[in-house]
Parts: structure tokens; C-alpha cells; sequence
């Protein structure tokens, strides 16, 4: 899907957003406004204006709210033609009032501008745009065509053209400038909670695998007692059936399937209810529980654990564990055959790096990687190595958010070199991500709070 279709998919969608009673309200201080500043107009400051046409394009937009209250429920969602009727609706009655107030000489022409900035952050870019041609021309021809304003003692109220000008300018450029403001902020805040959206999901995910360990773990402890009660009870039935040997047959097949039983559930996980060992684990166990899926995809993974034996046991978290799991999908995507995993610890901090022989971050994209929905055209190799993969930068906005949310530091970052010469050292060509936590946010030591104070019956007697 290109582009293209996926902003206009994405504005289809936003259009759906606004609720007709959002539009009536407006409305309605819309035309509070406009009854005062004629009522100002004629009695505070003795105006010679068409009153009457005047008080007859607000009542037309009275009527207009009124046929909307009663007609419609107050919680209907606008599609996009109805939320493109309301704005021209809304452009076209405030252009009507400034023809027959002075056009550009009422200094209530600026409002022209809010119609137009509502239309760029809830239309289409093309109903966008054409509103806001619209109302450009409607406003080019009030420059020229409009009622003058007059005193009480008819005299002329008019600006020099110059300022004249210049307020058409000005208009113009804040239509332009206030939509293309207001949609970019409106889509990139539309992008981040899609994208947090998805971080979400993928961390529940993880959580539900997590959880479905130890209640895999919970059912093989409960299990196991009673199944070995089943295959002691049938052992005996055994000996006493010598002498009936269709039932004997019975009973030894009560106890075949009592030890099936027994190996499944030694099969799908560790027995122990409530196992601590289901929330902490070694950092190295960690990143490679992180890796495994990924292992058997025809690229190297290298694992240089620093002082293996001294290593701190961490909190085994679903964000950090499928956090680490993107970043390293990431790396073995585009890898050309080996990708390595660093871990180094101190007393402060706990470091992670991810390497790879790939060709690296894209260098004018590099500041940006992290970003959710960040699109580059790929080259045909790049589509050859990972097909299907559109590149919009999600994947790593999860795992940045995800890690981050555990207490990390990540960054990203190219070899040392990354011009492709020959290097010695591979891992200095490719892309690099470092990961970099507090000590005390995830070492197990420092949070038993978050480990709780159930027991352990894999250790006990």
C-alpha cells in the first residue's frame, strides 16, 4: 500500500472522530458572537450597516443548528461529507456577514482562518485543500466586492489599500500556515497513540505468555500427586489381577496413560507453584530466552557474557524479554551473518549491545530511528532480504518504549566505520543498539518487593 493511500485511509478515519453536537456548540458561540458584535455595531458605535441581511445570515445559521438538535442525536459521528458540508456551511455564512460588513476593512475577517485549521485536522487532504482554495478566493473577492462600513455620519470607513492588502496577505498565509501546523500535530498525535496502542498489545501478549508459565508450572505441581497416586493404585490392581487378565489389561493401561500424563506436563514446563524462579533469572538466561526464537534463522547469534559466573539476576519482565526480542529480530533481519549480543554489568549500571555485520542504520534516518511510523523507500535488496517488511519503524518504537519503560537507556548508532571497507573487525561495520539500565531498576536484589514472598516448592523437602 503506498503512501498515499495510507493518509487517506488515515484522515477517512480521523473524519469519524468529531461528534455533531462538537459542531452545534461551536456554533452556537459562533453565533453569540456575531449577535454582540452587531448589536455593538449598531447600537454602541451608530454603524450604518444591512442590519436586516445581517440578523437574516445569522438566523440562517440559527435555523441550521436548530434542524440539527432536533433532527439529529446528540452523539452522531460525522463522516466525512457531512463534516465537509458543516465547515463550507460555516465558511460560506461568515464570508456573507463580512460582504455586507466591509469585507477586509471588519477586522473580523481573521476568523475565516478557523474553519479552514478544523477542516486540515479533521478532513481529507483533499477536502482540506479545497476548502481552503475556497475560502482563499471567496476572501481574494471581498478584497474588491463588500458593502463599505459607514458611520452615523455616513462617512466612509475604509483602510488604505496597502493594509489592505496586507490583511489579505495575512489571511492567506495563516490559512496555509495554521492547517499545515495543525494537521502535522494532529497526525504525528494520531501516530503515537496508534503506535502506543500496538507497544501495549505486545507487552500483554508477553504478559500472557508469562503468566501461561506458571500456570503450566502451578498445574504440573498439583498434578503430580494424584497421578502418582493413579499409578501406585494400578501397579497394585496389577498384582492382584493375575488371574483376570482382561482386567489386569485395564490396569496396565491406566497406568501407561498415568505416566503419559506425568511426562506432558514434564514436557510444557518446570513443576512448582508460585516458582519465583518464574519472576527473576540471570541476565544471560534472560537474553537468550529473548533470542531463542530467532536462533535457528540461518544467522549466527554470538553471545559475550562478561564474567558469566558473577552475573546479577534480574527481574524477568515481559516488556524487557520482548523488548530485547525486537532489537534482536531487528539485527538478524538485516544481518549479513552474524549478529552479537554484549552484556557487561557494574556496580551502578547494567550494559547490553547488540551488533550485527549488516550494512547499518540508514545515516540521514539515524537521529529519527525510534520514531513510530517512520517510512523510507528501500532499495531492492533491502526488499529481497526482508520481504513483506514495510519499514514504518514500529518495531523498534515498541521495543524503545518497552525497554525504556523498564527503567533503560536505549540508543542507536553505526560501527565505528560504516563506509564498507574491509574491515577486521565485522562488528564495526553494522548497526549498533545499547541498552544501558540502572542497576537498581531490574537487578532482582534490589527489588524484592516486585518478587513477592511466595515459596518455592522446587526447593523444598
Amino acid at each position: 500500500m503506498t503512501d498515499l493511500s495510507d493518509a487517506l485511509m488515515f484522515s477517512n478515519r480521523r473524519s469519524n472522530w468529531i461528534r455533531l453536537r462538537t459542531f452545534i456548540m461551536l456554533r452556537w458561540i459562533a453565533i453569540a458572537g456575531q449577535i454582540v458584535a452587531l448589536l455593538v455595531a449598531q447600537f454602541g458605535f451608530h454603524l450604518q450597516l444591512e442590519y436586516g441581511l445581517c440578523y437574516l445570515v445569522v438566523g440562517v445559521s440559527v435555523i441550521g443548528n436548530l434542524i440539527a438538535v432536533f433532527v439529529f442525536p446528540e452523539n452522531k459521528l460525522l463522516t466525512e461529507s457531512e463534516n465537509r458540508f458543516m465547515l463550507l456551511f460555516d465558511v460560506l455564512q461568515l464570508c456573507a456577514l463580512l460582504f455586507l460588513t466591509g469585507g477586509l476593512n471588519n477586522p473580523f475577517s481573521f476568523l475565516v482562518v478557523a474553519p479552514v485549521t478544523i477542516a486540515a485536522s479533521a478532513l481529507s487532504i483533499r477536502s482540506a485543500v479545497t476548502l481552503a482554495g475556497l475560502t482563499v478566493m471567496l476572501m481574494t473577492i471581498l478584497l474588491e466586492f463588500h458593502i463599505p462600513l459607514r458611520t452615523s455620519s455616513l462617512d466612509l470607513l475604509q483602510v488604505p489599500m496597502v493594509f489592505l492588502f496586507g490583511n489579505w496577505a495575512a489571511i492567506v498565509i495563516a490559512i496555509f500556515f495554521s492547517s499545515f501546523y495543525s494537521r502535522q500535530v494532529v497526525s504525528e498525535m494520531s501516530s503515537m497513540a496508534e503506535a502506543l496502542a500496538a507497544t501495549q498489545m505486545a507487552l500483554a501478549r508477553e504478559q500472557k505468555l508469562t503468566d501461561l508459565g506458571g500456570v503450566v508450572a502451578a498445574a504440573a505441581h498439583e498434578l503430580g500427586t494424584p497421578l502418582a497416586t493413579i499409578k501406585l493404585t494400578s501397579a497394585e490392581l496389577m498384582e492382584e489381577l493375575d488371574d483376570r487378565p482382561e482386567l489386569r489389561e485395564d490396569a496396565a493401561l491406566i497406568r501407561q496413560q498415568a505416566d503419559r500424563c506425568r511426562d506432558i506436563l514434564r514436557s510444557m514446563g518446570r513443576a512448582g507453584k508460585d516458582d519465583l524462579h518464574l519472576r527473576k533469572a540471570p541476565l544471560s538466561t534472560v537474553i537468550e530466552e529473548a533470542a531463542e526464537p530467532h536462533i535457528g534463522r540461518g544467522k549466527d547469534i554470538i553471545f559475550d557474557h562478561f564474567d558469566l559466573l558473577d552475573g546479577p539476576e534480574i527481574l524477568r519482565r515481559p516488556e524487557i524479554i520482548h523488548g530485547l526480542r525486537n532489537l534482536i529480530q531487528n539485527a538478524v533481519d538485516f544481518s549479513k551473518s552474524t549478529v552479537w549480543v554484549e552484556t557487561e554489568w557494574s556496580d551502578e549500571s547494567i550494559y547490553l549491545r547488540i551488533m550485527d555485520d549488516g550494512p547499518g542504520y540508514p545515516t540521514h534516518l539515524i537521529g529519527r530511528i525510534g520514531d513510530p511510523f517512520m517510512r523510507y523507500r528501500k532499495s531492492e535488496r533491502d526488499r529481497k532480504r526482508r520481504p513483506g517488511y514495510e519499514g514504518m519503524g514500529l518495531g523498534l518504537f515498541i521495543a524503545k518504549t518497552l525497554l525504556e519503560r523498564s527503567g533503560a537507556e536505549v540508543s542507536f548508532a553505526n560501527g565505528v566505520n560504516n563506509l564498507g571497507e574491509d574491515l577486521s573487525d565485522p562488528k564495526q561495520r553494522g548497526a549498533v543498539v545499547e541498552v544501558i539500565w540502572p542497576r537498581q531498576k531490574i537487578d532482582a536484589k534490589f527489588n524484592l518487593e516486585a518478587l513477592g514472598s511466595g515459596e518455592n516448592p522446587l526447593h523444598t523437602t
